[in-house]
């Protein structure tokens, strides 16, 4: 068993508008943007982050938004919801903001004793708050959230699979472990975790195979501490069977990809070097941030990608 994930680190979804977005995670949700800059793979389309106010992997909501995509279908083989943490008595406060800015989806349910509020973000996406209590993450004090109901980061996020039977075998694998189940849903945890070390499995046999578009998650990143800590957690992957990629420098982690038995695309990636490497911690998120490869492009790109928190 891996003795080196420390739960979630980031949590990257697609989207439509960037603008939307950005609002919603921003204004809406209350987190920071921690970065601005471009998908290494197709550079004229944002790659935003959004975090706590120092960018704590476990706190990292990413996303890619392509102007003309489809929207998404829900089903097996993806991250079905991604869960924020809050504290204890809070749910009052976000239900009743939500329902003035017009959120939607919105509904209430308890999992594993904890109470739950459901809604959607600004392309459909499957979000929860839930209450907690000792969670000590420190919120984004630039909002306009008082930091006693404010997001901490997250609690877990639920895949939902077809059959559960080999991404368990994975998390067991990865250094979590089995804490309870209710109806189709399996809780994992990973203990000593960073504040996001829930996974939830949730069976939907009859469900349909997920396609990805607007409101999907595209992967879930674990987190490490460093890059030798990453190497073993590569070599024992590698050694029980799974197709790893190589490390690639993303900039502000390391990281290695693969996919999991269910479908569901994982990442492991790095602590270090972190969002403050290129940017003032002051000001992180304000400035158009590129990959050395596609640096040649800043003026094009500058003009070109769509204008968010000025």
């Amino acid at each position: 068993m891996l003795t080196q994930i420390e739960g979630i680190h980031h949590i990257t979804s697609l989207a439509r508008d960037a603008q939307a977005t950005d609002r919603f995670v921003t204004e809406t949700l209350g987190l920071r943007r921690v970065k601005k800059t471009v998908n290494f793979d197709a550079p004229d389309v944002y790659h935003l982050y959004y975090a706590n106010g120092t960018g704590e992997p476990g706190t990292v909501l990413t996303y890619f938004p392509f102007a003309h995509i489809g929207a998404g279908r829900r089903g097996s083989g993806e991250v079905g919801t991604t869960v924020f943490s809050v504290p204890q008595g809070a749910l009052g406060f976000w239900e009743k903001r939500f329902r003035a800015l017009g959120v939607v989806g919105l509904s209430h349910e308890v999992r594993f004793g904890e109470d739950r509020l459901l809604f959607s973000g600004a392309d459909g996406d499957g979000f929860a708050l839930v209450e907690t209590t000792g969670d000590q993450r420190a919120p984004w004090a630039g909002a306009d959230i008082d930091a006693e109901v404010a997001l901490r980061g997250f609690h877990s996020a639920s895949l939902v699979l077809a059959d559960r039977g080999g991404t368990q075998a994975l998390l067991e694998l990865m250094g979590y472990r089995p804490e309870g189940e209710e109806g189709r849903v399996l809780r994992m945890v990973r203990e000593g975790a960073n504040g996001a070390g829930i996974i939830d499995l949730e069976t939907q046999p009859d469900a349909p195979v997920a396609r990805q578009g607007a409101g999907s998650v595209h992967h879930i990143a674990f987190a490490v501490a460093d890059d030798a800590a990453q190497l073993t957690v590569r070599k024992v992957l590698v050694d029980n069977g799974f197709q790893i990629t190589p490390v690639i420098d993303r900039d502000y982690f390391h990281s290695v990809y693969f996919r999991a038995p269910g479908g569901v695309l994982f990442e492991i990636a790095t602590n270090q070097p972190g969002f403050a490497r290129d940017e003032d911690p002051e000001h992180l998120g304000e400035a158009l941030k590129l990959p050395r490869q596609h640096a040649s492009l800043r003026e094009t790109l500058e003009r070109s990608l769509p204008k968010i928190g000025d």
